[in-house]
């Protein structure tokens, strides 16, 4: 049964990618599909393009965001030992989104915004570690002082809005910020997706050693842990892909708090498991709602309506029905 598991897990973000690159406005089969990745002059250009140039930039995102947000949503989850937290949990969504809309604002083009926006998000975490230095560095104080970063550069996204032309700059910031993937491209995956990839890496290899962030201090001392340099990795880490995601494609809300929930159905409160069923889930995940977003109607619907229509329900019925998986 564990085989099966594993194997189930690493086909399944391959075979939604797959299905995603066939569904569309323009119906492509799976034949199709094939011959456009090997060049085959059987299919028409049109359908290679659609295939090459937008379609698998945009799996290739969602897979990276999805994967992602998940691991980051585990990480800080066990960094605070506490199963609501999220992937904005120090601030980084404030800090990201208020570099992009600055960057929209200024007129920068997409890698100009990604950058600006990666930056700040790391920033405003260092603005939460800061705001957080000369007293107790336990998980409360991180997250009390996450909370007024988040706010502060909250106040900081809504002033860009105010004063943003409100015919050509407002729409588009605040279209943003309701996140897409509609942006996807070659470029763009290739600023934002080296830091995912480390830090699903750096994070995978830590994961035996995340079971330790659960104990007590004394206890993780007593274990001979370098407890700081731990917690040190997995929040830069985790903030690195957040901030990322978020550089790339928008506010995405739910995936990194429902996934790692739907992993731990799966496989407990084992981060050594739960971290790549988090890889997989969370990829297959964000392809599915990026899909139905850019299918289901001649409008694009923005991610993360999608995500807290589907992530809210979802997180009611664990609240009632399983409760032992978040106390």
């Amino acid at each position: 049964m564990k085989k099966i598991r594993i194997v189930i897990l690493i086909l399944l973000p391959i075979v939604v990618g797959l299905a995603a690159l066939c569904i569309g406005r323009m119906g492509i089969t799976p034949y199709e599909v094939l011959k456009a990745f090997t060049g085959s002059e059987e299919i028409k250009e049109t359908v290679k393009i659609t295939v090459m140039n937008v379609r698998l930039p945009r799996v290739l995102l969602g897979l990276l965001c999805g994967a992602g947000l998940s691991v980051a949503g585990c990480s800080f989850q066990s960094f605070f030992s506490n199963p609501l937290a999220t992937p904005d949990t120090m601030g980084v969504a404030g800090g990201a989104s208020f570099g992009a809309a600055l960057g929209l604002l200024l007129g920068f083009g997409m890698p100009g915004v990604q950058i600006l926006s990666f930056a700040l998000g790391v920033a405003a975490v260092l603005l939460t570690k800061l705001a957080a230095s000369g007293r107790s560095h336990g998980p409360a104080v991180l997250i009390i002082s996450g909370i007024m970063v988040g706010s502060l550069f909250s106040a900081l996204v809504s002033l860009v809005k105010f004063v943003a032309d409100a015919e050509s700059q407002l729409p588009a910031i605040t279209y943003w910020l309701m996140g897409s993937l509609s942006s996807a491209g070659y470029k763009n995956l290739a600023i934002g997706a080296p830091v995912i990839i480390a830090g699903i890496i750096i994070i995978f290899l830590l994961r035996w050693r995340m079971n330790l962030l659960s104990l007590s201090e004394d206890e993780l001392i007593a274990s001979g842990t370098n407890v700081k340099l731990l917690r040190s990795l997995v929040v830069i880490c985790a903030t690195a892909m957040t901030a990322s995601v978020i550089s790339m494609c928008g506010q995405v809300g739910w995936v990194g708090l429902i996934v790692p929930h739907m992993c731990r159905m799966i496989w407990g409160q084992d981060n050594a498991k739960l971290i790549p069923t988090s890889v997989s889930i969370g990829a297959a995940f964000m392809v599915i709602v990026d899909t139905v977003a850019r299918s289901v109607s001649a409008a694009e619907i923005p991610v993360s309506i999608l995500t807290a229509i589907i992530g809210a329900p979802f997180f009611i019925l664990i609240l009632t029905s399983r409760k032992r998986h978040i106390v």
